[in-house]
């Protein structure tokens, strides 16, 4: 389906275009009619589907064709991440080049003078606001921003929010916006959180999920199956053995993270990590100094597996298994961009293998297990322990008769 077949202003048409945007993903074929109907959307679509635009595209054609105030804020697009804010932000300014659009980002991580320009913005008001839920909520507490025009609402990476914890957040800039309003939620996946917020805040939505889609043909994957114990000197092996211009390692905790950047130093690798106890400078300071080559390791939890934009990432190296097979798509997604070449690969510990098991089964083929290094124990077998507990506590009569009632949970 083309674009020309679901919209029909010209400017945006032209900007589409110009953009070379060609044809229509799923995601933008099922979602930009059901919102043009005015309808709300529960939409279950990855990164990389296309779903920006199709929230981005029906809302500018909707704020074009009918008559919404020029001195309030008309939509707002809610992101877990200023990195995702300035994506979207960047986008809106593409599709929206011919068009008489305003827009404003909100997010934090800015100085004093940014901050004074995003409170003249919302002061005067905007017809799109991008906004992470903390920099904004900032704002709404001062007393200042008036989001009673609202007329769209869009939750993006609404999982990823969750996550991080911006629920009530959430829910305190939603009480802020009028009932009536068309809302939009977008989200990888869909666990029951996601189900219960969609409930609260969605009226009879059009419900659009698209099938988990398959890493890259151009991503090598590779695993290891080792011990918990070893993973730390086969990630120095490895990186002894060829370290990559560019690679990102994926830690399960932010406890991981640090150990592993502060092994990595000693011996003499440039390396930073990214996690939620860094402040957005912080941060910032270390993507830049990846994409300019000062480093060339990022060792990263699960906040920096979407929402990223760099084309050369050569090695992702997943040092726990992720904890679904989403995540997984999402974390080795990062390398094999722009049409170039990449390699995944995971450590599987003797507690991991059921989940990686599943991962397979999700991708349809067995990844390829190499060889520990030379010099190495052998790691464990990789089958799936079928062991029961052969000892269940038995029922203890004597602390019943004590004063534990029936359905009583025992303490151990």
């Amino acid at each position: 389906m083309t674009f020309e077949e679901i919209l029909t202003n010209d400017d945006l048409l032209d900007a589409i275009y110009d953009m070379h945007y060609d044809k229509c993903t799923p995601i933008q074929e099922k979602a930009i009619p059901e919102a043009l109907k005015g309808k709300d959307i529960m939409a279950m679509a990855q990164t990389g589907t296309g779903k920006t635009a199709a929230y981005l595209l029906p809302v500018i054609e909707m704020l074009i064709n009918d008559d919404y105030p020029q001195d309030r804020v008309n939509c707002v697009i809610m992101a877990p991440t200023r990195e995702l804010a300035q994506q979207i932000d960047r986008l809106l300014e593409g599709f929206s080049y011919y068009l008489p659009i305003t827009s404003l980002p909100i997010y934090g991580g800015t100085d004093g003078k940014t901050y004074v320009q995003q409170r003249k913005g919302l002061k005067n008001g905007a017809d799109i606001v991008i906004a992470t839920p903390g920099r904004l909520l900032s704002h709404i507490n001062m007393g200042y921003v008036d989001l009673s025009k609202v007329s769209f609402f869009i939750l993006d990476e609404a999982d990823r929010m969750l996550d991080m914890g911006f629920l009530d957040d959430i829910m305190n800039i939603i009480g802020k916006l009028p009932i009536k309003r068309q809302t939009m939620m977008f989200s990888a996946t869909m666990p029951d959180n996601i189900k219960k917020l969609a409930n609260k805040i969605l009226n009879k939505p059009s419900l659009i999920q698209l099938a988990v889609s398959k890493p890259a043909e151009k991503i090598n994957q590779l695993a290891y199956v080792c011990f918990e114990r070893q993973k730390a000197s086969l990630l120095k092996s490895i990186f002894e053995k060829e370290t990559p211009l560019k690679a990102i390692v994926f830690a399960s905790s932010k406890l991981k993270v640090k150990e592993l950047s502060k092994t990595l130093r000693n011996k003499k690798y440039q390396v930073e990590e990214m996690h939620s106890d860094l402040n957005q400078n912080e941060r910032d300071n270390v993507m830049l100094d990846f994409k300019s080559g000062r480093i060339n390791v990022i060792i990263a939890t699960d906040i920096l597996s979407r929402g990223i934009d760099i084309d050369n990432i050569e090695t992702v190296i997943n040092y726990d298994v992720p904890r679904d097979q989403e995540e997984y798509v999402h974390r080795i997604g990062r390398t094999a961009r722009a049409d170039k070449e990449g390699t995944g690969i995971t450590f599987v510990n003797e507690k991991e293998i059921r989940k990686f098991k599943s991962i397979e089964k999700f991708l349809g083929k067995e990844i390829i297990k190499c060889n520990l290094p030379d010099g190495m124990e052998p790691g464990p077998e990789y089958e799936v322990s079928e062991k029961k507990n052969k000892n269940p506590r038995k029922f203890n009569k004597k602390r019943y008769n004590s004063g534990v009632k029936k359905n009583q949970k025992l303490n151990p």
